[in-house]
Parts: C-alpha cells; structure tokens; sequence
C-alpha cells in the first residue's frame, strides 16, 4: 500500500576539701596531757633548761619568763605581738609543715617522747623563726612537693585559725631538722605516705584518661571532618591503559553505578564517583549497560568516558527492526562469525524465555519476531548470544505485561496476544509519525472487518511481502505481488500474517490498542519517504496514489 519505507572531656577538678570528721592533730580544740611529763628534745637553738615536761594551761605565765632569752636569735623575724602571726607558719623549704596530720586515731603522742618539741606560746607572744637552710641533701622526702603530699593549702589557713586559737601549729614541723629522720616520719605516720601515693596514682590516671581522651576526640573529630568536608579518594588522571568491561544493571543509580566500578578498579572510591556524576550536568543520564573503560580512572574522567558513546558497549536495538538485522548486530557486537546468532536463535528459541502464547504458531518464519525488544542491551566480546536474547525476550515479556497485551486483545475483536503483537508490527513499519500511528491501526482493524467491502479483508501492505523477501522495497510491481502465494503476503491472503514482521516500540503498541475512528481504510506515502496520507474511499485513493506517482517521477 505504498508506505513500507525500510529502516546518581570534660576536665576533672580536685580539691581537697575539709573531712567534716577529720580533726587536724594541732588545732581544733587546746589538748591538754596533765597525766606525764614530757621530755623535750634539742631544738637547736631553743632554751629548754629545766623544762621536764608539759606544765597545764594554768602555768602559761611561767613560759613567758623561760623563754624571754630567746630574743637572742633574732633572725629578721617580727617581735611578738608586733606583728599579725604569720597564718601559712611553715617555711617555704618544707613542703611537708602544711601536711594533714594523721587521724587522731593513729597519731602518736609527741609530748612523751625525750626529743618531744615544747609546746606553743600563747597567741601573739612569740615570733616566727624561719627553719634554718641546710645545703646538704634534704632527704628522700625532703626534696617532694607539696602538691604529691596532698596538700592544697587550705589546711594552711585552718591551721592557722586553730593556732590562733592556742591550738599547736605548723612551727612544730618546722622546728625538725632535716637529719631527724624519726620525728618527722612518726609525724607524717603512714596515713601521709599513703595519700602521697594515692594522689599520686590519682594524677596519673587523670593525665591518663584526659590524654587518651584527647586523642579519641581528636581522631574521631578528624575522622567526621573527612566524612562531611573532605575530599573522597580519587585517582588522577584518564586511567592507566588497562582497558575493562564493567556492566551496569538496570535501574542502577549513581551508589551502584559507582560500587560497580570501584569492584572492577576504575575509579578509587564510590563518593569520588557520585560527586563527579553530582558535578556533571549530563550525569545522571549514565544509563544500564556494558561500557569499556580503563582502570584507575579519575572518577571526573569515568564520568564523563561514559556519557560518551566511545565506551558504549551497549547493543541498542532500534524500534522497528526485524530479527535479521538484531541477529547481525549481535554476531557484530561480540565479535562472532556471521550467522553465529542466527543459528543460536533458531535451535534454542524455544529455552530462551517466551511465554505460552507466543508458541504454537503456524507458518511463522521466526518464533522471536517482535520478542526482541527495542531498548539497550549489555553485549560484548566473551557473552554468548544465547544470553544476549534471554536479556531481549525477558524485556519484551516484561513489557507485554506491564501494557496488558494479553487482557485486551479480545476487546479488539482479535485471537488473543499474538495476533495484537502483529498489528502493532504492522503498525511500526508502516507508519512515519506519532500521528501516523493511530490512523494505521485503524486501518488494519477496519480491512479486517467482514463488512469491509472496500479490499475484502485484505490488508494489501507493502511492509510484509518486503518481510518475507528479506527487503525493503516500495516500487514493487504489481505481477510480482500478485504471483507470490506466501502467507506473508497480504496481497494474495486475507487477514493478519502469521506472526509479526517486527520489533514494534512503545508507540507503535499503544496506537494498537487504541486505534482512531475516523472510517480510514487507505493510506499512501505521498513522497515515498516520510509523509503519508489517508483516504475513507476508493476514489480518494486514487487521488493520492497519482500524487504519488508524481512525485516518483513515474
């Protein structure tokens, strides 16, 4: 009928605070010991001729006479009563003379031992001596700092305060001498060496816990940097020359896309790949496939090999193609021997995925006409064809479904699927345009009418007598037509051809199932190439069959 025209930490603070049960063993309350004297030990410089031992509080008039001489070692220090008691009474070279004393349970008496000090003078009656300086060795406890004793200056001012109440201050630990080893370790007693060594312990587990948790925060805050600032690992370059074939699934985006070619070593990380497709504006249009890229491609560069069709190794089977040609462009795509994908096709059709109703059919020339779907497919060297047309007949199968070929048939008057799969054929080769496509499904359905009066259910198409020769010809004489007897031929047989004569698209399928209804019955090509016409009657038929003649030059 004159139209086949071919074809994406906090710190801790210590402080050492005031046990509320914890009584200092100077201060606090005046301690009195009428029970036994006391004998005092040489102080170095303090007059304690006839002192036997510790007169009660009643006799504090009487120190105030013995100890008058003492004006004698005047060393810089304030007269008493001149000047307010110095409150931290410790010399700066012990550290030890603001130390806690020991509980008052395990305190020894100092008063009854032969080298016991004498005891305090009133409040404001006597002087502070400054502890004589030594250069020698200050001992293995001399030399520590009061920070590791565990000292922190605040019993400094309670002593103090206890001293002012008549209380003993810290001038006795002063008055030891640095060579008086056992005074100044029964003062200290055990308690002291402890805690010495408790915080000791404590500090380092502090220094410990607030180091490693420095290094933690520090990691961890480096690591969260990299994750939300940080450039992701990326190689540079266009690749290393090592050539690869990686296959993207359909429906894959760009995380998939990306772990695909990460697992194959073209680019070094997913994140490069999704940013680089982010910064691409043609990026997300990568579609599924087969492309031929190098490994240790910057992921930029694999962005953009794939967007161009030089790494395509996708078959891409264009909408309207007969099986013959789909069958040369497989044997071209994996680089087989003319005819590999013919033979292939022909023995295993039936182990290929068809459905039920596209088998079983009489004078079919080929079982996968219109199977082989129009769409992109991965195919490249190393596949068999076999698996190559299981991905087409899968598509198609697919399709057919999703449209409802098989439900609709009957309400178009036609013998179930196959027979729609052959109209819609008929439809794609035939027509030219979108617009064409309706009015060439009216066509067929209205010359297959009984009633049609005008070809007597003969189609009179063009496309399948060039189907079955295996060509695309539109000056086709009318004796040569006319003599053929093929079922194919729709001159010579009323009806549909057996199967389709193609590989109809997505169009072509929809125009089948809904068809104009305007009365069109003939059509021609009016230029031989791309516009066709319609008539509703014979004589209108022959006003563009002479249109056409003229513009064949005939």
């Amino acid at each position: 009928m004159y139209g086949d025209g071919g074809w994406g930490g906090q710190q801790i603070q210590q402080g050492h605070q005031a046990h509320p049960g914890q009584q200092s063993p100077y201060g606090g309350r005046p301690q009195h010991h009428p029970q036994e004297p006391q004998q005092h030990y040489d102080t170095g410089g303090w007059d304690t001729t006839g002192q036997n031992g510790y007169p009660q509080p009643q006799q504090y008039p009487q120190y105030d006479q013995q100890y008058a001489p003492q004006q004698q070692y005047d060393t810089g220090g304030w007269p008493a009563g001149s000047h307010p008691p110095d409150p931290y009474a410790a010399g700066p070279a012990d550290p030890y003379g603001q130390q806690n004393g020991a509980y008052g349970g395990e305190q020894a008496d100092h008063y009854r031992t032969p080298d016991a000090y004498p005891p305090p003078e009133p409040p404001g009656r006597r002087r502070a001596e400054p502890e004589p300086q030594t250069d020698g060795d200050p001992g293995p406890d001399g030399g520590e700092h009061a920070f590791f004793a565990g000292d922190t200056g605040r019993d400094e001012d309670d002593r103090a305060d206890r001293d002012d109440e008549g209380g003993r201050d810290g001038e006795d630990d002063r008055d030891d001498e640095p060579g008086d080893r056992r005074g100044r370790g029964e003062r200290r007693g055990r308690g002291g060496k402890e805690k010495k060594r408790r915080n000791g312990v404590a500090c380092l587990v502090v220094v410990l816990v607030l180091g490693g948790g420095t290094i933690g925060i520090s990691y961890f805050g480096y690591q969260f940097y990299q994750d939300r600032f940080g450039s992701a690992p990326d190689f540079a370059g266009d690749g290393n020359g090592e050539q690869v074939t990686v296959t993207i699934p359909k429906g894959a985006g760009g995380y998939v896309i990306g772990q695909e070619l990460k697992k194959m070593g073209v680019v070094k990380s997913v994140d490069a790949f999704v940013a680089a497709q982010a910064d691409n504006p043609q990026g997300n249009t990568i579609q599924d496939g087969v492309y031929t890229l190098q490994k240790e491609m910057s992921a930029e560069s694999a962005v953009a090999l794939m967007l161009s069709p030089k790494s395509r190794s996708n078959l891409i089977i264009a909408e309207g193609w007969r099986n013959a040609k789909v069958y040369e462009a497989i044997d071209g795509r994996l680089g087989l021997a003319e005819g590999s994908t013919a033979k292939v096709a022909e023995a295993e059709w039936k182990n290929l995925g068809l459905p039920d109703w596209a088998t079983n059919h009489q004078n079919v020339k080929d079982p996968l006409e219109g199977f082989l779907y129009p769409s992109s497919y991965s195919a490249a060297k190393g596949q068999k064809p076999e698996d190559v047309l299981k991905q087409m007949v899968a598509r198609a199968t697919e399709q057919y479904e999703r449209i409802g070929l098989e439900k609709k048939a009957e309400g178009l008057g036609l013998d179930g699927p196959w027979q729609l799969l052959t109209v819609a054929s008929l439809v794609q080769a035939e027509g030219k345009t979108h617009d064409d496509f309706r009015k060439m499904s009216e066509v067929v359905y209205n010359r297959l009418k009984p009633t049609n009066t005008e070809t007597y259910q003969l189609l009179q198409f063009d496309s399948t007598f060039n189907y079955l020769q295996g060509e695309s010809n539109i000056h086709i004489s009318e004796s040569e037509i006319n003599s053929n007897k093929d079922p194919y031929n729709t001159y010579t047989n009323k009806g549909l051809p057996p199967g389709p004569i193609g590989n109809p698209g997505e169009e072509a399928l929809q125009a089948a199932l809904d068809p104009t209804e305007d009365g069109w019955i003939y059509f021609v090509a009016t230029d031989g190439v791309h516009k066709t016409e319609f008539a509703k009657t014979h004589d209108e038929f022959l006003k563009l069959k002479d249109k056409f003649n003229a513009s064949a030059g005939n």
